[in-house]
């Protein structure tokens, strides 16, 4: 099996510290640890394996411990790093066989298999996605679906005196989260380490241009510290004069601007985790944003380096490297296209770039998926080849549809990476919840946005939850040309407000497992024994310029990574009463 062949490649592999990890590629779940219904069956598979007859057998554990299992030393565990003998880690003195989890890590199978025979503590602590915030001076806690996992594949602890000479021994490491840059306060973070913020939902339709300090972010790592007098931008490859650029002689490069709305793959993920749990943040409705970005095109700095012609070249893909080891490619069509716009950017909206949007120098993308925007942009290259990585060729920003729940038996390495996105709208006024009058007109608003410079052509709204529709106003993005619209375009409705349903009996206490809050626009249940509020549904659906429109369902679209939300944006609001 691949990942068989993987585990032996990893097997000496060590990394000691967090920076060395960043450079290197971590052990990286993409925000979550998985999606349940994979961890569910690979707990059971787990839980109750021990290493197979053929197998070298280990040495005879050690006394057990008070809780009942046995106690392994070092250097048993560091043994255990292939699936022929098992692979272990540990984590805060426990031992874990996660053999049969390690083909279902969403990160990667190259990346958990770093920490294989060893603890994976140094490398949470650079993804902290797996952990809950620690008290002060106190170890922190892994987070509930995490400890979920881990729980029922303990099978030993560590040698206590081992233990406590490690942690006495072991040095000070600076936290590699310690020079985040400062926030703007209305950012909605959905993640403080690594940082993942989305836009207000409320102040998007404030400013077409998203400002900087609002713009959602998205990182992968620790925000990298660049000194732009320093700064190098290497550019290789099929057909290439290899060159290493300054900022200074990039800025020298004719300038070129882009006005172009970037959205995380997981946009809405929120709202998929309602149909069933999947892998990832939960992002609402705000990763996605829109700025003009300066800099010069990518065809003028790869001919400016020598490649005039590179579909002789044998060229497919543009590949792109990140300071925080980030890697990811887009295919060639798009990367010298004259109607691709394809940036190497340094000013968002007339600024230097700042630290959490990729300073001094990212990728711009147009019309695709956030992850092929590269930040901190440390080297390009033409290729007939994808770039390496999880981002690109892993599970990370693939989608297999709704009916694998498992990447058992799916050949990950055959699924198609997302590039452009589809069509997307979302309303941003009223809010869930709101209070509107019965038999008045509403005025909804929002954004729609279709991916490969796909223009919008049509918005529509209801408020009574898809069962008529009404033809919005484009508005602001809506001059832009079908076929490069690479800016999201607003839009407003006036739509009538539907009469209140018939009065029903006071509400009955919820089952167990109704009442927990959602992200996609539904307001909060009534309480125990209280008549529940009349309420109405808005709904919104947007046609691009090839008259792809927006499926119903959230369940129509749902994918274990939690990839695409595009289905119709609801919001329940409430109808006031005289």
């Amino acid at each position: 099996m691949v990942w068989r062949q993987t585990a032996r490649l990893f097997t000496n592999r060590r990394l000691a510290t967090a920076a060395g990890l960043a450079a290197a590629g971590a052990l990286a779940l993409p925000s979550s640890l998985c999606e349940r219904a994979t961890a569910t069956s690979t707990i059971a598979d787990t839980a109750a394996r021990r290493p197979p007859p053929s197998a070298a057998p280990s040495p005879p554990p050690q006394p057990h411990h008070d809780d009942g299992l046995p106690i392994y030393s070092k250097a048993e565990i560091a043994e255990h790093v292939s699936p022929e003998r098992g692979v272990w880690v540990t984590f805060q003195g426990g031992v874990y066989d996660i053999t049969a989890f390690v083909q279902n890590h969403p990160g990667g199978i190259e990346k958990i298999m770093t920490a294989a025979g060893q603890s994976v503590e140094p490398y949470w602590s650079l993804y902290r996605q797996h952990l809950m915030p620690a008290a002060a001076g106190q170890p922190p806690a892994p987070k509930q679906h995490v400890a979920e996992i881990l729980a029922p594949l303990k099978i030993g602890r560590m040698d206590p005196a081992e233990l406590a000479a490690e942690r006495t021994s072991k040095r000070a490491v600076d936290d590699p989260y310690a020079n985040e840059p400062e926030r703007h306060a209305a950012l909605k973070l959905i993640s403080e380490t690594p940082c993942s913020g989305e836009t207000p939902q409320t102040l998007v339709n404030d400013n077409w241009l998203t400002p900087n300090g609002l713009f959602f972010v998205r990182n992968h790592h620790p925000v990298p510290r660049i000194d732009e007098a320093a700064y190098q931008l290497r550019v290789e490859g099929l057909g290439v004069t290899a060159h290493t650029f300054g900022l200074d002689e990039l800025k020298r490069l004719p300038k070129a601007e882009v006005t172009a709305t970037l959205q995380c793959g997981g946009n809405r993920r929120g709202g998929l985790d309602e149909v069933k749990r999947t892998s990832g943040n939960a992002w609402g409705a705000g990763a996605i944003s829109n700025a003009t970005w300066g800099g010069v095109y990518l065809r003028d700095v790869l001919a400016h380096c020598g490649l005039q012609s590179p579909m002789r070249r044998g060229v497919r893909h543009v590949q792109f490297e990140g300071d925080d080891g980030t890697k990811a490619s887009i295919p060639a069509t798009k990367a010298f296209s004259e109607y691709g716009d394809v940036l190497l950017a340094y000013e968002m909206n007339g600024e230097p770039l700042p630290p959490d949007h990729g300073f001094p120098l990212r990728a711009v993308v147009p019309g695709h998926v956030g992850v092929r925007n590269i930040k901190w942009l440390t080297k390009v290259v033409a290729s007939d080849e994808e770039a390496e990585g999880v981002w690109q060729r892993g599970i990370a920003y693939k989608s297999f549809g709704p009916s694998v729940a498992s990447l058992e038996g799916v050949d990950v390495a055959k699924g198609m990476p997302m590039q452009e996105m589809p069509v997307q709208s979302v309303i941003t006024s009223p809010v869930a919840g709101a209070a509107v009058d019965e038999g008045e007109e509403l005025t909804m608003r929002g954004f729609a946005w279709s991916g490969g410079g796909r223009g919008i052509t049509r918005v529509e709204c209801s408020a009574d939850g898809g069962a008529t529709w009404h033809t919005a106003t484009l508005t602001d993005g809506a001059e832009q040309p079908l076929d490069r619209a690479w800016a999201w375009t607003f839009w407003e409705c006036d739509v009538p407000v539907p009469p209140a349903p018939p009065q029903v009996a006071a509400t009955p206490p919820p089952p167990p497992d109704e009442g927990r809050t959602t992200r996609e626009g539904a307001a909060a249940p009534p309480e125990a024994g209280t008549k529940p509020p009349s309420r109405v549904t808005l709904a919104v659906r947007a046609v691009d310029a090839a008259f792809n429109t927006q499926p119903p369902d959230a369940a129509q679209v749902w994918n274990l990574r939690g990839l695409a939300n595009n289905s119709w944006h609801r919001v329940t609001v409430q109808l006031s009463e005289e």
